[in-house]
């Protein structure tokens, strides 16, 4: 995510490192190469020079606080600054109204079925609604398809009718059977087009004015950068929206749709949404963002993601399980399936601080524990629960079941070997011990 922005900005703010004080000069060389940095990621050349004037003005503005050096106090000043630029705060959805309307828009291509779905599924897992999708694309019926394929996944029903062409009808009558099955949040995908016309724009205003929604929802492809700004403004102009949804921030993302679409269309940017799965959803929060930018990592948010797949009672059995040493494969597979729905293994570990950048050009792919899993699968139940008993000959078929080799099962009951032990040690009183010196030892913030 935005790793070419990032890469220019640290070299950029690197003209700083091992000088003494901040003066005129080191401070324009280094302004100087953060514009050109964001204006390399796409961001307007206004946009970009108003914001290291205001970076200048706080750099020149300020005396080096104690325990900073120049290069910090300027990492901190151009963070506070990136934060302000993409919104500040971040800004929660409207649930409001009996149900909740919620209109999603976009071009076509910019994500905004796979949008809705994640949309649904956010309301349905994180604030216990009961949401309605509704397929008001006419023109695509691929969407129609999409959708029913996604809201089968997630568990939420979807409003489709195929043979009518006219989406303010269908609009009007989703309205209805939602409130016939008590759904208390309506989410209507509505048709995108290849780019902005004025049939287009008619239609989506007329669907907007007839069910009056409580959320309008703008979806931004971010890999389309200034273009996506335009496109936002046009779409503001008519609807008046009320956010803005960044889609594909796990491609070749450079960054200036982020940085630029709340100073164009002063509306806040309230989702980002990273690859496919529908957990891959979440909130915009410019300070964890600007974080990210500048190669600091997102702890809090892998923390979030982890907390969500934490369940207090399964982690007490494991305890139990892990003190007694009877932690087996069943159990490790388990874990495997919380990691997963914690998103893309790029993503998780750009939020670790210093891993994006160790990271950057390496391949991780998601399907990462593919051959673990398949591993796991091909062991009866009874070698699972005690992989003491497996010999050369059951090596021998479990390979062959998932399509791997003896060595790499062999890698994988030695690894697993090791984790038990190591588990076993931080459940006994020296490992408890450690980890409380290494609490007590560790630099505070």
């Amino acid at each position: 995510m935005f790793q070419s922005l990032q890469d220019k900005l640290d070299k950029a703010l690197h003209t700083l490192k091992g000088k003494g004080q901040i003066t005129e000069i080191n401070v324009a060389e280094t302004i100087k190469e953060v514009r050109r940095a964001l204006v390399d990621a796409d961001v307007s050349y206004k946009v970009a020079k108003d914001f290291t004037d205001k970076v200048k003005e706080k750099a020149l503005g300020q005396n080096v606080i104690t325990s900073l050096n120049p290069n910090q106090l300027m990492v901190k000043i151009v963070h506070d600054e990136l934060a302000e630029l993409m919104g500040g705060d971040s800004a929660d959805l409207n649930l409001s109204g009996s149900p909740t309307i919620i209109l999603i828009a976009g071009l076509q291509g910019s994500g905004k079925t796979t949008f809705s779905g994640k949309l649904a599924n956010y309301l349905k897992t994180k604030k216990g609604k009961n949401p309605l999708l509704v397929a008001g694309d006419v023109y695509r019926p691929a969407a129609i398809d999409q959708l029913k394929v996604l809201g089968e996944q997630i568990g939420v029903p979807v409003y489709a009718e195929i043979e009518n062409k006219n989406p303010v009808q269908i609009a009007q009558n989703a309205l209805q059977k939602g409130k016939e099955g008590n759904h208390n949040v309506i989410i209507i995908d509505t048709a995108g087009r290849l780019a902005i016309d004025e049939a287009m724009m008619n239609e989506i205003r007329q669907v907007h004015q007839t069910v009056k929604p409580n959320e309008t929802l703008f979806v931004v492809d971010s890999m389309t950068g200034q273009d996506a700004v335009n496109t936002a403004k046009a779409f503001n102009d008519v609807l008046d929206y009320n956010g803005v949804v960044l889609t594909k921030l796990d491609g070749d993302t450079r960054g200036g749709a982020a940085l630029t679409i709340r100073t164009v269309v002063d509306k806040p940017i309230k989702f980002i949404s990273t690859g496919e799965k529908m957990e891959a959803l979440d909130i915009f929060y410019p300070s964890r963002m600007a974080d990210r930018i500048l190669g600091m990592g997102d702890v809090v948010s892998l923390v979030e993601r982890a907390q969500e797949q934490f369940d207090e009672e399964e982690a007490k059995r494991l305890q139990k399980k892990i003190a007694k040493n009877t932690f087996d494969f069943d159990d490790f597979l388990k874990q495997i399936q919380q990691i997963k729905k914690m998103g893309n293994m790029k993503d998780l570990m750009g939020m670790i601080p210093g891993a994006g950048k160790a990271l950057k050009d390496v391949e991780i792919d998601d399907d990462a524990f593919k051959g673990v899993e398949a591993i796991i699968h091909s062991m009866t139940p009874k070698e699972r629960k005690n992989p003491n008993i497996i010999d050369a000959s059951r090596k021998k078929r479990i390979a062959s079941g998932s399509g791997t080799s003896v060595q790499e099962v062999n890698q994988l009951l030695k690894q697993f070997s090791e984790m038990g032990k190591m588990m076993k040690f931080m459940q006994s009183p020296g490992g408890r011990q450690m980890m409380q010196m290494m609490g007590k030892n560790a630099p505070k913030a």
